[in-house]
């Protein structure tokens, strides 16, 4: 596209687009980006630059971009069956087919899903479905469910209250009662001048310290992400799972995995929970379900609770999208792909230990004072002083190296003075080296900016 054309679309986004999670005023000074195409793990803008996206969208694209197999998924469901709901005691072939691919691949006692159009519906599903649970047991207090602050379930009402980031909190007078957080596992921020292991049980006991405090009585779930993936790719220390499981052992309550992002295949296992031998009762699901190519989400759900769900009548809840067909016939070509091609076999063994080779290279940067990651996820933690972990006065540190990014060609994410990348399970080995060295560069750029 000419530079005019692209003004075009700036002009149209300014005067009639509200796009999420964006600073309008700041945005209409400095005019969008407009993306205009896509292959593999590469994307071009309005003025023709080549952009490798380390963020795989937004955690999605895992099978990257340009899938011809999926969009003649598409194609082929929406010429027979377009749209059907799965209300008035309706199923099709699409929605009945996905759920059965993804019992196959889910954690052994697993073989039910409850279809949603988003990670975010996902988890308002399961606030809904536990406290459904709880109440056909009889024990209709247990109502609260606990999380963890700077967690990340979803922009909804209900996902952001899951969630514990203070400043949705804020926006939209949450969270809503009847959730309660604890601190995140986050050691480089938070640990102090503790181990690893010793924060990882400090920050796990947290969790029964908030359900005794609550009362186990009220407390019907627990929520957490296997790694936190918006909040900063937060790796918990290898003490705290097992932690943590011991505490769920010894109280009443359910277990809710949010693996919209580590679901399949991110961490070179199908789940987040895979790898970490986690149990979860619930597992909220979306994102790398379709490659992100068309909109959908669901709850897998552990076959104990689904007997329950079954003596309780009707369960007054669903959506119009629920296992859309021509989503599930995308989400069913996206797993084949992914079984056949062994694309999480070759995270686990190939790719994802070269990357994380690769990335602690640069912990020897003067900006990087933590270099983490888990399958293909990456956080760097910039700060001032590598042995304090100082951080640097202004906060915009994050910000400025991800304006260097874009200018560079790369997309990589900042939260706040953490840099964070999740690229497509498709990349190889030499585009991580290509990755790689466009890190450097910014970094180098950013150093230059902040150090002089």
């Amino acid at each position: 596209m000419s530079d005019s054309q692209t003004l075009h679309w700036q002009a149209l986004s300014r005067d009639h687009h509200l796009p999420p999670f964006t600073d309008y005023k700041a945005l209409n000074a400095k005019g969008t980006r407009i993306i205009t195409k896509a292959s593999g793990v590469y994307l071009w803008d309005s003025e023709g630059h080549k952009i490798l996206d380390a963020m795989a969208g937004l955690w999605c694209v895992n099978l990257g971009y340009g899938r011809e197999e999926l969009v003649e998924a598409a194609t082929k469901q929406m010429r027979e069956l377009p749209y059907y709901n799965l209300f008035f005691q309706t199923a099709h072939p699409p929605a009945v087919a996905l759920a059965k691919a993804i019992a196959d691949i889910a954690p052994a006692g697993m073989n039910h899903v409850f279809f949603t159009g988003s990670g975010s519906e996902a988890n308002d599903t399961v606030l809904r479905m536990v406290r459904h649970y709880w109440a056909i047991k009889g024990q209709p207090a247990k109502k609260v469910v606990i999380g963890r602050w700077n967690g990340y379930h979803g922009s909804t009402i209900a996902g952001a209250s899951l969630g514990g980031m203070k400043a949705m909190h804020e926006q939209g007078d949450g969270p809503i009662p009847g959730i309660e957080h604890i601190d995140q596992p986050y050691w480089f921020g938070e640990g102090g001048d503790m181990s690893p292991e010793e924060f990882g049980v400090r920050i796990a006991d947290q969790l029964e310290q908030k359900i005794l405090e609550v009362g186990e009585d009220k407390v019907a779930a627990f929520i957490a992400e296997p790694i936190q993936g918006a909040g900063g790719v937060i790796i918990p220390p290898e003490t705290y799972w097992p932690r943590i499981k011991e505490i769920l052992a010894r109280y009443d309550i359910l277990f809710i995995a949010d693996e919209v992002i580590c679901g399949f295949g991110r961490t070179g296992e199908w789940f987040g929970s895979d790898y970490y031998g986690l149990e979860p009762d619930l597992m909220p699901i979306a994102k790398g379900l379709t490659s992100g190519y068309i909109p959908m989400g669901g709850v897998v759900v552990r076959d104990e609770v689904v007997q329950t769900l079954n003596e309780g009548g009707e369960f007054y809840h669903g959506f119009t999208y629920s296992g859309h067909p021509v989503a599930a016939a995308v989400a069913l070509e996206n797993i084949r792909i992914l079984r056949e091609e062994k694309i999480v076999e070759r995270v686990k063994t190939k790719t994802a230990p070269y990357l994380q080779s690769r990335w602690q290279e640069l912990i020897e940067h003067p900006l990087v004072g933590e270099a983490r990651g888990v399958g293909l996820l990456g956080a760097l933690e910039l700060v001032k002083n590598k042995k304090t972990r100082e951080r640097f006065a202004d906060p915009g540190v994050g910000m400025l190296c991800r304006e260097h990014c874009f200018r560079n060609g790369l997309v990589m994410r900042a939260v706040g003075d953490t840099m964070i990348i999740s690229p497509p399970l498709v990349i190889s080995e030499e585009q991580i080296d290509e990755l790689i060295g466009k890190v450097r560069l910014c970094l180098d750029a950013t150093a230059k900016d902040v150090l002089g």
